[in-house]
């Protein structure tokens, strides 16, 4: 049986989503318990996040590649790195690992390409905000990709660490998170961290909100039963 790796702990919020996602819509398409074999390498939160603040580009992909080679020691088919950030150096862990990883950004990119979205912005943390590899894919499906003022970043980027990260969802932070979005003409938002799903849903405006989330465990499903 092939067996899906989900290299997590980037938060931990996110990566328990993933796990029941999954085996939640492999439940609703085929009404069985022929659940997926999953395998989660949870990697240490703050380890990563000085990595990866800390501009150790060679640390940062290191550290990952240990997460991403235990998984493939545990006989996984391929994998998915439940984050939005360790994308950045999607490329270089792409080609050091000896099975396919699924990336978030493209899988976004194409899913707003077939909404015909012509603009967006991107919502995350700061290290995914100031970096380019959202904006690069989405260019390459015809998507203008902007992202908000320095102050509505450091709005975000404290709200995802200092609460959802942890479990804390307040009505006073998804109010702040909407009043930016609604501060921008564009088609559309990518939740471009996997936490703010947790707290933003498309009931909550009118604009077409991205679940990063959720578009991956899409594309990890189908590429799934593509592999049976």
């Amino acid at each position: 049986m092939n067996r899906i790796g989900i290299l997590g702990g980037m938060s931990y919020e996110s990566t328990i989503k993933y796990y029941d996602l999954i085996l939640e819509k492999y439940y609703e398409k085929f009404n069985d318990y022929n659940y997926p074999e999953l395998l989660i390498f949870s990697l240490n939160f703050q380890k990563l996040t000085d990595y990866e603040l800390g501009n150790n580009k060679a640390k940062y992909i290191e550290y990952l590649m240990s997460g991403i080679k235990s998984l493939e020691n545990g006989g996984v088919s391929f994998i998915v790195m439940a984050a939005n950030s360790p994308h950045a150096v999607y490329e270089d862990l792409d080609k050091l690992a000896k099975v396919p990883i699924l990336s978030i950004v493209k899988a976004t990119a194409e899913k707003a390409q077939q909404e015909k979205m012509k603009k967006l912005l991107l919502l995350g943390i700061k290290f995914t905000m100031q970096s380019t590899f959202y904006q690069e894919h989405c260019k390459e499906q015809g998507i203008e990709a902007i992202t908000p003022s320095n102050e509505e970043q450091d709005i975000i980027d404290k709200i995802i660490f200092d609460e959802l990260v942890i479990g804390f969802f307040k009505q006073e932070s998804k109010k702040n998170l909407l009043q930016i979005i609604n501060n921008y003409e564009v088609d559309g938002v990518i939740l471009g961290c996997t936490e703010l799903p947790l707290i933003l849903n498309q009931n909550d405006t009118k604009i077409k909100l991205f679940d990063t989330l959720q578009i991956h465990v899409d594309a990890t499903l189908d590429y799934y039963l593509s592999l049976k």
